[in-house]
């Protein structure tokens, strides 16, 4: 969900199946039962709606479904940022600090806020039945949302051998004035005795995957691209990186 919603601030649409009878108290549990909910109280509008029989000889509806109007997105990224209202100072000068690729400044924030706000039950082993460096990541992209105007922000895409973590890509018109950031989330591997080594890892990947490829091959040279590799141990924090010098070297 957190994707889709990432698509329709975007301007996007998705498409889905629907049950138009809503039982609330399924919401918490069924995807489907939520946009059911919010199709029904206008924050979403069908774009395109399409009956098909399945494999299974069963009549199904698919919908098409898109944000109702620039009200309702303006809504939604406002709730986004009260979700960080309570570290709005931090989160502000976390932004600044990556656009300025102050590498200090991003580790002192960050830290500050994943001691003050993180629990163990979200950052350990075993946060809450999903891996931690997910719960890293989501959080991360959060903090971005105030950097759409600016960014075409894409999560979980497929670039050169794999799949980056989090992508940003200056918007038409500004690749000159923004560089363009590839981000990496890893959590500490037993083998790894200090979070720098998971550091080196992450940005290894980037590196070695070539996740730059779909950047670059829109025209947008190395010298403006960023990589930044983010490791965690429960509420510490590491990041390295920065605009590259040579693919071979790990520095940061």
């Amino acid at each position: 969900m957190k994707s889709t919603f990432e698509k329709l601030i975007q301007g996007e649409s998705f498409r889905t199946e629907l049950d138009e009878q809503i039982v609330y108290e399924l919401i918490d549990r069924n995807e489907q039962a939520v946009w059911s909910l919010l199709l029904a109280s206008g924050c979403l509008k069908v774009k395109r709606y399409n009956e098909y029989m399945s494999q299974f000889g069963e009549w199904k509806q698919e919908y098409e479904l898109e944000l109702t109007n620039f009200e309702v997105k303006t809504m939604f990224r406002g709730m986004i940022r009260k979700w960080f209202h309570d570290v709005r100072s931090d989160y502000n000068d976390f932004i600044k600090a990556l656009l300025s690729d102050d590498v200090r400044m991003m580790n002192t924030y960050m830290n500050k806020i994943t001691l003050e706000m993180f629990s163990y039950f979200d950052t350990g082993k075993r946060a809450s039945g999903a891996e931690p460096e997910r719960f890293y990541h989501d959080f991360v992209l959060g903090l971005m949302v105030d950097l759409a105007d600016r960014y075409m922000i894409t999560s979980n895409r497929e670039s050169g051998f794999g799949r980056y973590d989090i992508m940003l890509e200056p918007r038409t018109g500004q690749p000159c004035t923004y560089d363009a950031v590839i981000i990496e989330f890893k959590v500490q591997a037993e083998e790894e005795k200090e979070l720098s080594d998971t550091v080196q890892e992450a940005l290894r990947q980037i590196w070695e995957r070539n996740y730059n490829a779909e950047l670059t091959a829109k025209g947008i040279p190395e010298a403006k691209i960023r990589n930044y590799g983010f490791a965690f141990c429960g509420k510490q924090v590491l990041i390295g990186g920065g605009k590259i010098l040579c693919r071979r070297s790990f520095a940061f």
